[in-house]
């Protein structure tokens, strides 16, 4: 489990859920000052921005996809032998901590497990009306998947070409 979570690179989360807090604390605040500057009541559209179960999804989502990408880059840059000669922190599968086909099993187990907390943060944020809008998440969030597992895994990796820094900007902002 300790290689695992080497693998995960736990330094780089705090980074990845920072753009979930900032629009959180952005929403909050526009709710208070909409609310206080027109003496709204609460009412089933704007609670949403105060419910905690969508910002922990989101949270959860988050760490999902970015652990994903670090268990993808991982093994990616280990089956190529990026890694063999990296100074600095420690791969787990270059080094032989974790076989590639462990790291395999734990990107298959880390993609459903953050499609489904995708699926359930889409579901508790749009719920059944917005089927466009619950569709259109859904496809970002199976694309955020691929690209992820695409930086450097398979024979056509955009991790290693020009493409890198721009996908990276896209699926991460």
């Amino acid at each position: 489990m300790r290689n695992y979570i080497k693998a995960a690179r736990l330094r780089t989360l705090p980074l990845s859920v920072s753009g979930i807090i900032v629009g959180a604390s952005i929403g909050f605040t526009e709710l208070l000052k909409n609310s206080a500057i027109e003496n709204l009541q609460m009412t089933t559209s704007n609670s949403n921005l105060l419910q905690s179960s969508i910002f922990w999804l989101a949270i959860l989502t988050t760490i999902g996809f970015q652990v994903l990408s670090n268990f993808a880059n991982d093994y990616g840059d280990g089956i190529k032998g990026t890694d063999d000669n990296r100074k600095g922190e420690t791969r787990m599968v270059s080094s032989g901590a974790i076989s590639p086909n462990q790291m395999k099993r734990a990107i298959v187990v880390t993609s459903i497990i953050s499609i489904l907390t995708a699926i359930l943060l889409i579901y508790e944020a749009f719920g059944e009306e917005s089927f466009g809008y619950s569709m259109l998440f859904l496809f970002l969030g199976l694309a955020s998947i691929v690209a992820a597992i695409k930086y450097t895994v398979g024979e056509f990796s955009y991790g290693y070409s020009g493409f890198g820094d721009l996908f990276v900007f896209l699926f991460f902002g």
